[in-house]
């Protein structure tokens, strides 16, 4: 590997891990504490994905009916 694509990759890693660590912490700002941080980092990738669209999908639905999410 040369170090232009030894670069490129760990840049791609670092842009990776942000995304994860957003993901995460928003997740827990949603659940007030019923998630914490480490909690949230052992989760699998299908587990996060599922929480993120249960929360989405409470979001549609406090915006429908007009009822306060947060």
């Amino acid at each position: 590997m040369s170090s232009e694509d030894m670069i490129t990759y760990f840049n791609q890693l670092e842009r990776e891990t942000k995304a994860l660590k957003e993901e995460v912490l928003r997740m827990c700002w949603y659940m007030r504490g019923g998630l914490t941080y480490n909690s949230a980092m052992m989760l699998s990738s299908t587990d996060r994905e599922i929480i993120s669209k249960l929360i989405k999908e409470n979001l549609e639905t406090a915006k429908k009916s007009g009822m306060p999410f947060f």
